[in-house]
């Protein structure tokens, strides 16, 4: 039985009264009862004006539904006079139906993006909830769910740095909240610190998950890897924001002031429209020279620097610095190594 499939328990299908209102609701041609009905248990009291809105139909087809609502058993009461609004009985809820195609498809593309995210942790909630949606949603819906998210699956960043996704759930929350945060942080020499911040924003930066916030130790605003935070704990202390600050400005200007170990500058034998720009790091430079393209960035880890300009498979040169060159050296000693196995 359908309505089984879409989740609801059994003992409450064994209500008549339930059935009645149900099954003429999820057959209406429209479906816009039901619309009606969602905005009227997301909110304690709705005016038909705002009904009206969302469903691009007069106050008088509202009145309508209204109407058929309270027909079918739904304890729907309304105001008269001007600005007439609707409210449910308290204690009366519904559980959730169905998604339309474009929603469950929506749903799906989120929890296939999480692995693009670095929140890899989420994947056995990831599965959850994907089998949830299958017992509830109808199989035609399921199925093309499904179809969509195959098609258009996402790709992978080669250079992604996981985190875990209850860090970044707990930031989000003293960031909506307003709550001083007490973390252990870690420097890049792997120095740990105790750290009280208030915590203003949440972004991801070439695969890295950055915290922009306001430090009490150092008074300053100050960008924190989230890969480099173990603990986090929201105090009860609240602050308030500049409306101004915004973290994606805020880290690309800090991200560009941060020093790197070795400025490079290599020529690739590539035009403008064969270039990969996800291969290059993300405030490269890059200029048109003598039937190629001059790459000029700064790196701390050559290595791995050197391994992202072979997979543009062209002929190159190496300007500077000159340990770039051992880079590639050493990565050819390994891959000999392999070879010879």
């Amino acid at each position: 039985m359908i309505l089984s499939r879409l989740g609801f328990d059994a003992n409450l299908l064994q209500d008549h009264q339930f059935c009645r209102f149900i099954m003429p609701v999820m057959y209406d041609p429209s479906m816009r009862v039901l619309t009606v009905l969602e905005m009227l248990q997301a909110k304690e009291r709705v005016t038909a004006t705002e009904l009206a809105a969302r469903l691009e139909v007069s106050t008088r087809t509202v009145q309508r539904y209204v109407a058929r609502l309270q027909d079918l058993g739904v304890p729907v009461t309304s105001s008269r006079g001007r600005g007439a609004s609707y409210r449910l009985k308290p204690s009366f809820r519904m559980p959730p139906i169905m998604f339309n195609t474009e929603e469950a498809f929506a749903v799906a593309l989120g929890l296939n993006a999480l692995q693009h995210i670095g929140l890899t942790a989420l994947a056995p909630a990831v599965v959850g909830v994907e089998s949830k949606l299958e017992r509830v949603l109808p199989t035609a819906i399921w199925g093309r769910m499904q179809a969509l998210s195959a098609a258009l699956q996402l790709e992978k960043q080669p250079w992604l740095t996981p985190v875990d996704a209850t860090l970044i759930s707990e930031l989000t929350s003293a960031i909506q909240e307003r709550l001083e945060t007490q973390m252990q942080y870690a420097n890049y020499q792997r120095i740990l610190s105790q750290r009280t911040v208030q915590p203003l924003g949440l972004v991801r930066d070439n695969g890295v998950w950055f915290l922009g916030a306001y430090c009490l130790l150092r008074q300053d605003l100050r960008l924190f890897r989230v890969d480099r935070i173990s603990s986090v704990h929201k105090t009860q202390i609240s602050f308030t924001t500049s409306a101004q600050f915004n973290i994606e400005d805020f880290t690309k200007e800090r991200l560009q002031a941060t020093p790197a170990k070795y400025k490079t500058e290599v020529w690739l034998e590539i035009t403008l429209e064969m270039m990969w720009f996800d291969l290059i790091p993300p405030r490269a430079k890059w200029t048109p020279e003598n039937n190629g393209i001059v790459l000029r960035t700064n790196v701390n880890n050559l290595e791995q620097y050197a391994a992202r300009l072979l997979e543009f498979n062209c002929r190159l040169e190496i300007r500077f610095p000159p340990e770039l060159k051992i880079a590639f050296r050493e990565l050819a000693t390994r891959a000999m190594r392999v070879f010879e196995q």
